[in-house]
């Protein structure tokens, strides 16, 4: 189980006025539950997660993932890869999986789910886009995290491959049921991805609708069934919503696999 309350989370903006990011959000997220977090940009979705991950402490709040004294090792999945270029691909991996034989076997096996054996020797700045996000997203599973926290990690991609993605993605979260807490501007994104989406509002940002997504997987973000959800969703919520009307799949960019 995480849980999160923050009372009140500012920091200084860049003309060192302070800013309100987040006040007054709660959310819940159930073991293996994958939720999207949706929100228009500057609602503090981000920053969120930084709290979540432990990256930002300066909060009035409270975080909880599991039991007390239970395992709750955490992966983070950025916007950027953030490889080590002057690692290999395979080292990148073991990097947080520790020198073990056990987690050694577990970077080959990701990797080689990942569709990475040929080049696990390779460095970073010899792969594509897309590849390199490949490598991060099994770096992020390697630990086998209890929460996986996932900050818009295919935004920039073309479409083919960010769908890639997103199915290689729900593929290694049903084998390892890891609680994903997915941070997305795109609500096709989190349709074809998620449990349940969280809106958050404008900021101070906290949540203002919570939705159960019922749809039969496999799902892509270009499915009619998601389409059609979309533009309900759109006509239902309009005040909520209106700051995502224009996200869409239309922004990435060219094909990177």
């Amino acid at each position: 189980m995480l849980e999160i309350t923050i009372d009140r989370k500012s920091y200084a903006d860049r003309g060192g006025r302070p800013h309100l990011a987040l006040a007054g959000l709660e959310l819940r997220a159930a073991p293996g539950e994958f939720v999207c977090v949706v929100g228009p940009s500057g609602c503090g979705k981000s920053t969120l997660l930084n709290v979540i991950g432990g990256l930002d402490h300066d909060v009035d709040g409270r975080v909880r993932i599991g039991a007390p004294g239970a395992r709750h090792d955490t992966g983070y999945m950025f916007q950027e890869p953030r490889l080590m270029p002057w690692l290999t691909v395979l080292d990148n991996v073991l990097l947080v999986a520790g020198p073990s034989p056990e987690a050694r076997e577990r970077a080959l096996a990701l990797l080689r789910a990942m569709e990475l054996g040929d080049v696990m020797h390779a460095y970073p700045g010899r792969l594509s886009g897309g590849m390199q996000r490949r490598v991060a997203l099994a770096r992020a599973f390697v630990i086998e995290p209890a929460v996986l926290l996932m900050d818009e990690p295919f935004v920039s991609l073309d479409v083919p491959t960010a769908n890639r993605l997103r199915a290689m993605l729900v593929e290694m979260w049903q084998r390892c049921r890891s609680t994903v807490l997915f941070v997305t501007h795109d609500l096709r994104e989190a349709l074809s991805l998620a449990d349940r989406i969280c809106f958050l509002s404008p900021a101070p940002g906290h949540v203002v609708l919570e939705l159960p997504v019922s749809l039969r997987r496999p799902r892509m973000p270009d499915d009619a069934a998601v389409a059609q959800l979309h533009a309900r969703l759109l006509a239902e919520h309009p005040e909520i919503l209106a700051g995502l009307a224009a996200c869409g799949l239309g922004k990435e960019e060219r094909p990177d696999v």
